[in-house]
């Protein structure tokens, strides 16, 4: 069992390692593509930043290890599955560029492993509803409100944003905002990880009373920065430019009204979606400049990514709890992982073209497409 824990917390840092490279756009994306900081300098600010902000508080971790499982019955192997439900999603989310919610994915592993292994009596659904569906269908809203109120009063108040002038004070004023966004994902998310390492100490110890001890904040703390640093930069194209191109005006408006709920819900321990949040902020800023430059197509599939990364996330934490009850299991479910893990490593530098001039390899029957030496793209991968 002590073997099994152990797994575990590799594992959970492992999922807030890819955390932070799947929403460091969160806090980056607006200001990078307004060009108010460089992308390297953005990623170690928002890592430095990510780690502050994980010391702030322990509220959002007491909710995702007590409020929405009952950490009395959860036993590590559920959490085992759960974990593994979470990243197989995120990996695939983020290869595929698509910002969906890793709070979403990690609490929905955990309740769908635990549904499998338990039973529905395992998950406390007046807190998943209250203290994860209802903020996280909230936050949206307000983001996308809140941040179109913010840019409606700079566009009144500040007369004529759209000079060289303005738009350099409001890139100035992005750093600002930006830094605040990455203090508060830290605040946020990195108390996801430290509550699930919290829940599987629960489940080792039953009779103790929920702590979240030091070397977890720190671990989580340091996973989580580090993941930052590495950066999400499929995601960080579709926030920054796919949804709207935006102007630096627009973008401390999305990351000011975005930091500002991360930072309130977080003092009532509900574990929003930074993704969902910043994602609507920007929709909110980019309709008061002209809602028809917005990419809808983008948007429709960001929101069906929305309402199916729980349940999905779900159905694949459900499936590794089971996969671990036949024996040798939990072995076969690790490597699983891994040979996704590195699947999506070694491909992330495919492109369609690529892709498309390797079908043509494989079907000399094609004559539209000529074969072509595919050798410079197999370097890129391996490098």
């Amino acid at each position: 069992m002590e073997d099994l824990l152990i797994i575990v917390v590799i594992l959970a840092l492992f999922f807030d390692f890819t955390n932070g490279f799947h929403d460091t756009a969160n806090a980056i994306a607006t200001s990078v593509s307004t060009k108010a900081l460089k992308p390297r300098t953005a990623v170690l600010l928002a890592a430095v930043l990510n780690f502050a902000g994980a010391f702030v508080s322990l509220k959002v971790a007491a909710t995702v290890a007590k409020g929405v499982v009952d950490s009395q019955v959860v036993t590590l192997p559920v959490v085992f599955a759960g974990i593994i439900g979470a990243i197989l999603w995120n990996l695939f989310t983020w290869r595929i560029g698509m910002p969906t919610s890793s709070s979403h994915a990690l609490i929905g592993g955990v309740a769908g492993a635990a549904v499998v292994g338990i039973g529905a009596g395992a998950i406390h659904w007046d807190g998943l509803v209250n203290k994860v569906l209802t903020p996280s269908l909230v936050a949206p809203l307000l983001g996308l409100a809140v941040a179109a109120t913010i840019l409606w009063l700079i566009v009144k108040l500040v007369p004529n944003t759209n000079s060289n002038r303005a738009q350099g004070v409001f890139r100035k004023l992005q750093i600002v905002s930006a830094s605040f966004v990455a203090f508060t994902h830290g605040t946020n998310d990195a108390q996801k990880t430290m509550g699930i390492i919290a829940l599987a100490l629960l489940a080792i110890h039953p009779a103790k009373e929920f702590s979240v001890p030091l070397w977890v904040i720190i671990s989580a703390a340091t996973a989580m920065a580090l993941g930052t640093y590495v950066g999400g930069w499929r995601i960080i194209n579709t926030l920054g430019k796919k949804i709207i191109d935006l102007k630096p005006r627009d973008g401390f408006a999305a990351e000011t009204a975005t930091a500002t709920i991360l930072w309130t819900t977080a003092q009532f321990g509900f574990p929003v979606s930074t993704t969902h949040t910043i994602s609507s902020a920007i929709v909110g800023a980019g309709a008061v400049e002209n809602r028809h430059k917005i990419n809808w197509h983008v948007i429709k599939q960001i929101l069906f990514a929305w309402l199916f990364t729980l349940p999905c996330a779900a159905l694949v934490g459900a499936i590794i709890r089971l996969l671990t009850l036949v024996p040798g299991g939990a072995y076969i479910a690790f490597a699983l992982l891994v040979l996704v893990a590195w699947t999506i490593i070694v491909t992330q530098h495919w492109t369609r073209e690529s892709f498309r001039q390797f079908r043509a390899l494989l079907s000399p029957v094609d004559k539209t497409v000529k074969p072509v030496d595919l050798s410079s793209d197999i370097k890129t991968m391996l490098r």
